[in-house]
């Protein structure tokens, strides 16, 4: 295994904290083991990294993809990025792959999706689904991915070199796809289809432009689960969604 320098480290801890404090957190537990670590000298002895970070051979990914099943076999072979190395499944998405009116992008596949190969499969995914039938639909009729299609050991949040690797792979999805409004999931989605650092606190409810596609960032329903009291702010904006569509919501939603 390859040994991670303490700056990396401490540069990955920044991107975790600086993701935690975007989605709202305000409190995080903290093992002392782990504050011990972070004591150390570099100059003491390495910290090993948890996960293989091997050279890999990178293979170009294709700007004129003819379908979306084109694109899953390329992901399902990738090996751009170190995720490759502890997946079970690539998890490329999946729904109405014409012209829906939501196409739904989140983070990155957790254990239940790669375990599955589908993307939204667990608590949140479940608490999405929810959401969808609030707003008049059905699973199958939007679409729903990720900014990365491999799990992220430990549910981490994925690298900005991970995401760089496989935006090409999302952007071909969403020129097939056509979808008439993105509804981005959380911070690092947004961060991935607008490149924007500003939190998801202060862009969320506000129209964005994606590859001129009109997009609404919201809280990623992982975090609904951890503080439900921000559903309400969620659904006023899936109800700007709806009103953008020109659609109501369900008698669920209502």
């Amino acid at each position: 295994m390859a040994e991670t320098t303490f700056h990396t480290l401490i540069a990955n801890l920044e991107n975790y904290l600086e993701y935690q404090r975007d989605e709202g957190v305000q409190r995080l537990e903290v093992d002392r083991a782990v504050l011990a670590e972070l004591a150390r000298e570099p100059s003491e002895e390495p910290v090993v990294a948890t996960e293989p970070t091997a050279a890999v051979k990178e293979v170009a990914v294709p700007d004129n993809f003819g379908s979306l099943e084109e694109i899953s076999a390329h992901i399902s072979s990738c090996r751009n990025c170190p995720l490759f190395h502890a997946r079970t499944n690539t998890v490329s998405g999946e729904g109405n792959a014409d012209s829906p009116d939501i196409l739904f992008i989140g983070e990155g596949p957790g254990a239940d999706e790669d375990a599955q190969g589908r993307p939204f499969v667990g608590k949140a995914g479940q608490l999405l689904t929810k959401m969808i039938e609030a707003m008049g639909y059905e699973r199958e009729q939007v679409f729903i991915a990720n900014v990365v299609k491999c799990r992220p050991p430990g549910n981490r949040t994925p690298l900005p070199e991970e995401m760089e690797k496989c935006m090409p792979y999302l952007r071909q999805q969403i020129r097939l796809i056509k979808p008439r409004v993105i509804v981005g999931l959380g911070a690092t989605a947004i961060k991935g289809l607008l490149g924007k650092t500003a939190g998801i606190t202060r862009l969320r409810g506000t129209w964005q432009d994606c590859e001129g596609i009109k997009l609404m960032p919201t809280f990623h329903p992982s975090y609904l689960l951890r503080d439900p009291s921000k559903k309400k702010v969620v659904w006023q904006d899936l109800q700007l969604v709806l009103k953008e569509l020109g659609r109501e919501p369900s008698s669920k939603g209502k």
